[in-house]
């Protein structure tokens, strides 16, 4: 055994170096990340042998995996188990059962339980025939219970094996092996390196720990003998894509855990205290060898304890313990693949690890394959033997490995160290050149199949079948080959309706039912044969019109107006001859009417389609096979024709009754409806009524505008489409009579007449209100008179011509265009004779007081007063006649009214008017009172002057303005500036103390008088002024000279150049100041401007204002402002630029501005000209 080789931990870099190993403190295990990423970044392995032996089960130590548990600290550790899976033998096809279980007390949910077969196969993934996977729960024990069943077991089930349990923050794992035994039943073994191949889900050995899908195809290469090698410097310095190769090559079985610890064997080895010379990284022996481990220690004492993935290694027959001084060995006899660990040794709190890698020996080829000649159609064995029974050994064509698929045409045959490739059938195609390879070396031969001559049995023969017959072409040849069919040169497929057959030697073509397509010329080719057999096929049909698809009795309806394209499928071979009649005339393939001919259908094709063209069309097949003829009937149906006019029968407020005939011709079908619209007679938009079709003739709209004229027009439908609308209607206006008269009631009676009066109906109408019916009859008849013969519009009638003493009843009626409304009957019988009632004024209320008005304001006065007959109204003022020149009288059966257009003082006083009846008088009198403002007082005295105080009395005004004084209101005055200030007001007194006045001070006084009208127009002064002094001294006046405030104009805001828009209008401004009043004048380039309309100047305050009205580009230039006093003058000017915009000149709707010669514009500012 070659001595184990250290790896050097810069050898490899496609992953970063993986921490180091976890202390038996940190839980006896620890597991690298880096490690899950070389699972990942490692390719699969070619040719790995006996993978379940040995599938990653270094990566399990102890009860947990030590990758895992590295990622956990104490606190997180928990023993779930309560019995964990035990290691078990069984022999070849025999069955094992694995058992776990947990206790559920503490937890909330099931457990999540994984099995894995080394370190990365999981082996739910794997389910299936030959392994199953349950799981139980006892509710009364509250035990999760997980079993794995392994059912028919083979060699290559055996290995290290693990079960990890966890829930939530809670971890635990139990590795197990399983060791499977020869059995001399045992079917033939399965080579190591099957056990890469992955068995697809539902074929007989799904579930099988088998892996060759991750083997790659790759050209064979001649291996020589070669000396023994150290595999693991070859894996270090290979080319990662020839790990595969030299796995195969050497019976490496687990490449990829291989690779892992390979990547973990690189960390840097801490220097130890325990440890004085520690393991190597790794050791390699052969299957069936010895292995030594050898540590030595610092101090012999600490105890010392050998662990092979995680389990503690027990003395027996193969591990053997040696102790020589400080050094501790172990000895491992008889390796087998399940020896294949990893493996680490613990003293005290350190610990010291290594990989032991077990290797298969070399299968060699003891006698190689032999070169082989056959034809097609023969069975091909090419066989070969190698130094050991039921090895694994791969088969390559040209170079492509071959798979023993029970689908593929290629069998591989093992017996014992024969190995053996069967083709059943020898083709063309099998020629190449065949190799098999084993890890030990391999042996290539070619392979020639060739063709035996081909000799023809039996001709196809030629064919003359009739349409839908079958067609049965059938040929012998002398070789078993398959062959291609071919109709007019194309390959023929066979399909629902075409069957090929192939059985031996003959070859048949068979349709069942043949068509005209099948008529042609046809021929068999046999596969890698340059021969054909041909043959031809006639197939005959007489004429047939296919009419399936027409109405009944063969009725074709088509819109009129619309193309008619009928088109009417025929069949024939030969195609025969198409002629369309219509009676004895034939139709052309030209005109309005004509007939198109295809080789499967013939079209009869009417262009605009006539009501005419009804009636019956003949179709006519002729061929030499037989004749077809059909009648079709052609019927062109229309919309209906418009109906007549409607006739407006009757007519309400807001609608009306219109009847109508049906149209004189449907358009051959049934009429369905009809559709109403209507118009104002103004308007020319017509407004649809009924969106439901209506079944009769007669129709009620509703909802018009009473008063507007509207027409009516009716539209027919039937099933093909609305006709063109009717004539409207004549005109029609929905019009209602009023409603009756109100307020019916007697005005008046005399020995011969009766006056009627009342008010107009509440509701009367577009229609309006033309005038009125009275009538009347005499108590006791039925028989109405009609009063007034013509209409009469006032509310207001007197029936004359009645006998007197007798009784009649009244009634009116209100008449319009509609008609006459409901008659108001008057409540009860009128006696015909004339009473007397006394007369009596019905004074208003507010006549009743004094009439008060003022000057120039109007009068005009209605008093009502009853009284019959013919009352006399007399009116006299202050008992003498009135003068109706200055006011007017006017009386009327039942009021008199006194009017005075503009009221005079002169026009007061008490008026007197008196109603006589006969004997009898009733007397009323009103006193009518016209005011105007008061005069001012006759006299202001200034009575007294004390302190700040002085004291006022006046005398009342001559002229009260015919009303009584309301009160005075007083002003002072001061003697310096004479504005006045309102001191009283609405003060009653003629006298009044005047207080607050200012020492010093001259004031004097005036007082207003005031009425119901207001003030009067002057005020009453004092003529002397009071002096307010101050007491004990004699006030002198100070001697002031006249402050001088004249100044020569000065501006103090002066003008501002100007951008203006010609069309809107601009302003110039600036301020100036100056005493006296400095004169302003404006100036455009030095030109004065006077009298001219486009400007206008103002000056307020001193500020100085010239408006430009709407100014155009001439408009532009200099303005000045000058100002000008005595003491002198002072000028400022400014600018001003007129811009004029244009729209739309450049682009429409973007302005641009003009303003001279020169044009600037780009697309972002206007056209600009300075």
């Amino acid at each position: 055994m070659p001595e184990p080789t250290k790896k050097d931990e810069t050898e490899t870099q496609s992953a970063p170096p993986p921490p180091e190993q976890k202390t038996p403190q940190d839980g006896g295990t620890g597991k690298d990340k880096d490690e899950d990423d070389t699972s990942v970044s490692t390719p699969p392995a070619d040719g790995m042998s006996k993978p379940a032996e040995r599938k990653d089960s270094v990566w399990s130590i102890g009860e947990g995996a030590p990758e895992e548990s590295g990622k956990r600290d104490d606190s997180q550790m928990s023993t779930l188990f309560i019995e964990k899976p035990q290691s078990g033998s069984v022999s070849v096809g025999g069955n094992i059962t694995f058992i776990a279980k947990v206790e559920a007390k503490d937890l909330l949910r099931k457990p999540n339980v994984k099995w894995f077969k080394g370190k990365w196969m999981d082996l739910a993934s794997k389910a299936g025939k030959h392994l199953q996977l349950k799981e139980s729960f006892e509710r009364h024990t509250k035990i999760h219970t997980f079993e794995m069943h392994i059912i028919k077991a083979k060699e290559n089930y055996a290995g290290n094996y693990r079960c990890e349990v966890s829930y939530k923050d809670k971890f635990d794992s139990c590795s197990f092996d399983l060791e499977v035994t020869e059995s001399s039943q045992a079917a033939q073994s399965i080579d190591i390196r099957s056990a890469f191949k992955r068995s697809g889900e539902g074929q007989e050995d799904a579930g099988e720990l088998d892996f060759s899908g991750l083997l790659k195809r790759r050209e064979i290469k001649q291996q020589e003998e070669e000396p023994e090698v150290d595999v693991w410097e070859l894996l270090k310095n290979a080319n990662p894509s020839e790990y595969e190769k030299i796995a195969f090559q050497y019976g490496i079985t687990d490449l990829r855990g291989m690779l892992k610890r390979l990547k973990r064997m690189r960390r840097e080895v801490k220097k130890s205290a325990a440890f004085a010379k520690g393991l190597d990284p790794a050791y390699q022996v052969d299957k069936g060898g010895k292995v030594r481990f050898m540590v030595e220690l610092a101090d012999p004492t600490v105890e010392l304890k050998w662990y092979k993935n995680g389990q503690e290694i027990r003395p027996s027959a193969k591990y053997i313990f040696e102790h020589k001084g400080n050094q501790r060995i172990l000895f491992i006899n008889n390796c087998t693949m399940a020896d294949d660990a990893r493996y680490y040794v613990t003293a005290g709190d350190e610990k010291c690890s290594t990989e032991l890698f077990v290797r298969d020996p070399p299968i060699l080829v003891t006698k190689g394959l032999e070169d082989t000649s056959t034809y097609v159609g023969e069975r091909v064995e090419l066989s070969c033997e190698v130094s050991e029974e039921n090895a694994n050994v791969k088969w390559f064509r040209n170079g492509v490995e071959l798979s023993d698929d029970p689908h593929s045409r290629y069998r591989i045959k093992v017996e014992g160290k024969k190995h053996t490739l069967i083709i059943e059938e020898a083709a063309k195609n099998d020629n190449a050149t065949y190799s098999v390879m084993t890890t030990g070396g391999q042996s290539e031969a070619k392979l020639s199949v060739d063709l035996r001559p081909l000799k023809i049995s039996l001709a196809l023969e030629d064919q003359t079948v009739r349409l839908g017959q079958e067609i049965h072409l059938k040929c012998e040849i002398s070789e078993n080959v398959e062959g291609k069919w071919y109709k007019n040169g194309q390959l023929v497929e066979a399909s629902d309706r075409v069957k090929l057959y192939h059985k031996g030697r003959i070859h048949r073509f068979v349709i069942a039912s043949s068509a005209v397509d099948d008529e042609g010329e046809y021929m068999f080719v046999p596969d890698a044969y340059n021969i054909n057999i041909p043959c031809k096929v006639h197939v005959v049909d007489p004429p047939k019109l296919h009419l399936d698809g027409l109405g009944e009795n063969n009725t074709v309806t088509v819109v009129a107006g619309s193309k008619l394209r009928l088109e009417i499928p025929i069949t024939g071979e030969p195609t025969p001859k198409v002629v369309w009649s219509r009676g004895d005339k034939g139709i052309t393939d030209s005109g309005r009417i004509r007939a198109e001919t295809y080789p499967d259908s013939s079209c009869l094709v009417i262009d605009a389609a006539e009501r005419e063209d009804s009636g019956p069309f003949r179709i006519t097949l002729k061929n030499e096979a037989g004749e077809d003829t059909a009648l079709i009937n052609i019927k062109v149906v229309d919309v209906p024709d418009p109906p007549q006019a409607p006739n407006v029968t009757e007519v309400g407020e807001d609608w009306c009754v219109m009847t109508w005939e049906p149209p004189a011709n449907d358009g051959g079908s049934p009429i369905l409806g009809y559709f109403i619209e209507r118009k104002k007679k103004q308007s020319s938009r017509w407004m649809r009524l009924n969106f439901e079709l209506i079944k009769e003739t007669t129709f009620e709209p509703k909802k018009m505008i009473e008063g507007v004229a509207y027409e009516v027009r009716v539209f027919a439908v039937n099933a093909i489409g609305i006709s063109k609308p009717s004539m409207p209607s004549k005109s029609f206006v929905p019009l209602a009579v009023t409603s009756p008269p109100t307020l019916l009631a007697v005005d008046g009676v005399t020995d011969t007449s009766v006056t009627m009066k009342w008010r107009p109906p509440d509701h009367i109408g577009a229609a309006g209100l033309d005038g009125y019916v009275v009538e009347y009859c005499f108590e006791g008849t039925d028989e109405w008179i009609v009063a007034n013969p013509e209409l009469t519009d006032k509310t207001k009638f007197t029936i004359n011509g009645l006998p007197t003493g007798s009784k009649i009843l009244v009634r009116v009626k209100a008449v319009n265009a509609a008609g006459e409304s409901e008659p108001r009957y008057h409540p009860q019988p009128i006696l015909v004779k004339e009473v007397i009632e006394p007369p009596k004024i019905r004074l208003p209320r507010h006549l009743k007081q004094t009439y008060t008005r003022r000057v120039g304001e109007t009068v005009n006065l209605v008093i009502p007063f009853q009284g019959r007959p013919r009352a006399k109204v007399s009116w006299e003022k202050n008992g003498s006649p009135i003068d109706k020149n200055h006011i007017n009288i006017r009386n009327t059966e039942n009021d008199t009214i006194i009017f005075i257009r503009k009221a005079e003082r002169c026009h007061s006083g008490e008026y007197d008017m008196k109603v006589e009846v006969e004997n009898l008088v009733d007397k009323a009198t009103i006193d009518i009172q016209i005011v105007d403002r008061p005069g001012p007082p006759e006299i202001v005295i200034i009575d007294d002057v004390w302190g700040e105080n002085v004291n006022l009395s006046w005398k009342p005004p001559k002229d009260d303005g015919n009303a009584a004084i309301t009160g005075y209101t007083i002003q002072k005055a001061d003697k310096k500036s004479m504005e006045w200030f309102t001191v009283m007001e609405h003060y009653h007194r003629t006298s009044a103390t005047i207080n607050e006045l200012i020492i010093g001070n001259e004031y004097y006084f005036r007082v207003f008088a005031e009425n119901m009208c207001g003030l009067s127009e002057d005020a009453t002064m004092t003529k002397e002024s009071a002096l307010i002094a101050k007491d004990g001294k004699v006030y002198k006046y100070p001697v002031y000279n006249d402050f001088d405030f004249t100044e020569r104009p000065m501006f103090t805001q002066p003008l501002v150049n100007t951008f203006a828009v010609a069309g809107y209008n601009a302003t110039l401004n600036c301020s100036v100041r100056g005493n006296p009043k400095p004169k302003i004048t404006w100036l455009k380039n030095k030109v004065i401007i006077m009298n001219d309309p486009r400007y206008r100047m103002f000056s307020n305050q001193g500020v100085c204002t010239l408006e430009i009205r709407k100014p155009s580009p001439y408009d532009g230039g200099t303005y000045t402002c000058r100002a000008v006093n005595t003491l002198g003058e002072a000028e400022v000017e400014c600018k001003l630029e007129v811009k004029v915009i244009y729209q739309g000149v450049i682009n429409p709707g973007e302005p641009f501005f003009l303003a001279g010669n020169n044009q600037v514009y780009n697309k972002h500012t206007p056209l600009v000209t300075q």
